[in-house]
């Protein structure tokens, strides 16, 4: 079943057609009459201009609706609330077209679906969705797709009493017993951290808020990584660790990106092996990695960032394998040993190439 804010967005998408249509009705057809009759008796909100200047670049712009962004502003809201209403309004006499045309387009998906299982630290993982439901429910067999399935998160049941609910980041501690996963109930992007014990089905108290969603495990099984984001213009910039038990307020900054272009998260190497904290943006990336075992060490960088070098990074065995853009426009893939990461002791292993491009890396949290 699709998630309820993609059932808003089908009725989005179901409306602005039928705007469409109405303007594109030849004159003295009925339709058109109607919607006339209903447009002239109504008067459209209009916004109140509040000029202000913004200077970037040497260049200034006059924005006579910034004042708009301001989401806590009373009259913003009821801004919005009017233009929703006069919409309402317009499109009145058209709600039983809309319905019958919403209820032909959700009839056409697939009302029971599971996504396809992968195997991670023993178990096979996957969501699936049941008829009549809104959101996925998280899963798990041990072992074998014949084994008995574990229910790890039904989202249908925890979304009960919200408008809109967003699970992300689900990840697994190293003996399999805990869980990390953020929590969206708002549709900003910004998540709470939930940790559960598998065992007990207990979530802890120790809550997190304002994270991108994702958590990283060290290996001692009580100590996470995780990401804060700015809650004004949602960049994820600070790395922070937290060991189960302990006060969120006691957490310990790891890292701090501090230009504004870069974004930040981390993640544990499919080996198991490292933790890394990467920073990107569009044309510059840079990695450090810790020892998982050893969570409370230092993180090392591997390659000091440089302006427009991208690259990616994973481990198996004594080596990092690295995706790279360094004097290959369409990318190519290196190794380099664990002790010596800097771009100077890098190895080719798979080259680049003019007629296609190398595919990046995947990571644990894709």
């Amino acid at each position: 079943m699709i998630k309820k804010h993609s059932l808003w967005l089908i009725r989005v998408l179901i409306v602005l057609p039928v705007l469409f249509l109405l303007i594109s009705i030849p004159p003295g057809c009925k339709q058109r009459e109607e919607a006339k009759k209903a447009l002239g008796a109504l008067e459209p909100p209009v916004a109140t201009i509040i000029p202000k200047e913004l200077t970037a670049h040497g260049h200034t712009r006059i924005d006579n609706y910034y004042w708009l962004n301001q989401r806590d502003n009373p009259e913003v809201m009821a801004y919005l609330e009017a233009e929703n209403a006069y919409k309402d309004a317009v499109m009145a006499h058209t709600k039983d077209f809309q319905e019958k045309l919403f209820n032909e387009i959700v009839g056409r998906i697939k009302q029971t679906d599971m996504s396809v299982p992968y195997k991670d630290q023993g178990y096979y993982h996957y969501t699936r969705f049941e008829e009549g439901g809104e959101y996925p429910i998280y899963c798990r067999k041990e072992g074998s797709l014949d084994a008995e399935e574990e229910v790890i998160l039904n989202v249908d049941e925890m979304a009960k009493g919200h408008d809109y609910y967003s699970v992300a980041g689900y990840s697994t501690s190293s003996d399999n017993n805990l869980i990390a996963y953020g929590v969206d109930t708002v549709s900003r992007r910004l998540y709470t951290l939930n940790l559960m014990d598998l065992t007990t089905r207990e979530v802890f108290e120790e809550q997190i808020p304002n994270t991108s969603g994702r958590a990283a495990w060290a290996n001692d099984n009580k100590t996470v990584f995780y990401v804060l984001k700015d809650t004004t213009t949602l960049r994820s910039y600070k790395v922070m660790k937290h060991v189960i038990g302990t006060p969120v307020s006691e957490d310990k900054e790891i890292y701090i990106e501090t230009d504004e272009t870069f974004s930040t998260y981390v993640y544990k190497t499919k080996s198991k092996k490292y933790l890394i904290i990467a920073s990107a943006q569009t044309l510059s990336s840079e990695y450090r990695f810790l020892d998982a075992d050893n969570p409370d060490g230092e993180f090392r960088i591997i390659q000091p960032r440089e302006r427009d070098h991208e690259y990616s990074v994973d481990h198996y065995q004594d080596k990092f394998y690295i995706h790279t853009n360094l004097d290959a426009k369409n990318f190519r893939l290196m190794e380099t040993p664990v002790d010596k990461t800097t771009k100077e002791n890098w190895k080719e292993v798979i080259p680049h190439r003019d007629d296609g491009k190398v595919r990046a890396l995947p990571w644990e949290g894709e």
